[in-house]
């Protein structure tokens, strides 16, 4: 039998951690590429960056993962940048400016491998008119919905991820049930600390999060997908067992540093002087600001 063929679509991102003068890549769809890359499953990822250094950055990132750097598009524009403050593990972004991958529609070619995959994985802010092409085509596919979970046209979309309420008290089974309405085929929220659900209309599962000590939970999200995919939809396990198996790679993930083990390198003396007014709390034009 041959080995699932998997593929990975959208957003990247050079984090740079401002307390720890530290800079890690990542984004859902690179670090979902990347673990399976890492646990020894067929990958590819396809994405944008920006001519720019922070796309250097990402670039010589994916290669080090061994996967391949040319499936990465240099775009005129520039490459997604956030910038964090950290302590303790708890993130509070400054900034999120998503660059030239906002909406990636990859190149024919790549719209071609990526539809004769076994399976298909779309990132946060994932083009509607890419997941539109999936579903007419029939591609099995899955698509990160994060805290946005009504962003995209979901009818006919096999599966989503999203963000659910972490509070105990707090209900999930009206936003399953809201999802499943907009037409998603299997919906998985995950809710921190409280666990993760699963639905497909049939069966309905739950798994408790895994304790860890946490040093940062960038990328645990996108760990907890990643294997979650291949657990449930390559090697057909339970949803419960999917998820638990999910919920540890999660909880792996919250041990080191940024979405996936990689050096650790010192912020570029050039990034500060890029986004100084974003530093210094002025907001930035044309880009998200957190708080």
């Amino acid at each position: 039998m041959n080995a699932p063929r998997l593929v990975a679509v959208g957003d990247n991102c050079l984090d740079a951690y401002l307390t720890r003068n530290q800079v890690t890549v990542g984004g859902n769809a690179l670090n979902v590429a990347v673990q399976w890359q890492r646990n020894g499953w067929t990958a590819r990822y396809f994405g944008a960056v920006g001519a720019d250094p922070e796309g250097d950055l990402v670039c010589e990132a994916v290669a080090a993962t061994g996967l391949d750097p040319a499936d990465v598009e240099r775009r005129s524009g520039e490459t997604a940048v956030t910038l964090l403050s950290d302590r303790a593990g708890d993130r509070h972004f400054l900034l999120e400016a998503f660059g030239v991958g906002t909406h990636y529609m990859p190149s024919p070619e790549r719209y071609a491998a990526a539809a004769a995959a076994d399976w298909v994985h779309l990132g946060t802010n994932a083009s509607p008119e890419l997941v539109r092409r999936l579903v007419a085509d029939r591609v099995p596919f899955s698509v990160d919905l994060s805290t946005a979970p009504f962003a995209l046209p979901l009818a006919g979309v096999p599966m989503v991820f999203a963000s659910g309420p972490s509070a105990p008290g707090e209900p999930v089974a009206s936003l399953i049930a809201a999802l499943r309405r907009a037409g998603a085929g299997t919906v998985v929220l995950t809710c921190g600390r409280r666990g993760a659900y699963f639905d497909d209309g049939r069966v309905h599962a739950f798994a408790p999060a895994t304790q860890v000590e946490v040093v940062d939970t960038c990328g645990a999200g996108d760990s907890f997908i990643a294997t979650f995919i291949t657990a449930f939809c390559c090697q057909h396990l339970p949803a419960g067992d999917a998820l638990a198996r999910a919920s540890a790679a999660a909880a792996q993930t919250c041990t080191h540093l940024g979405g996936f083990p990689q050096p650790s390198h010192p912020i570029p003396d050039w990034l500060p002087v890029k986004y100084a007014a974003v530093i210094a709390g002025e907001p930035a034009p044309g880009v998200k600001n957190g708080g």
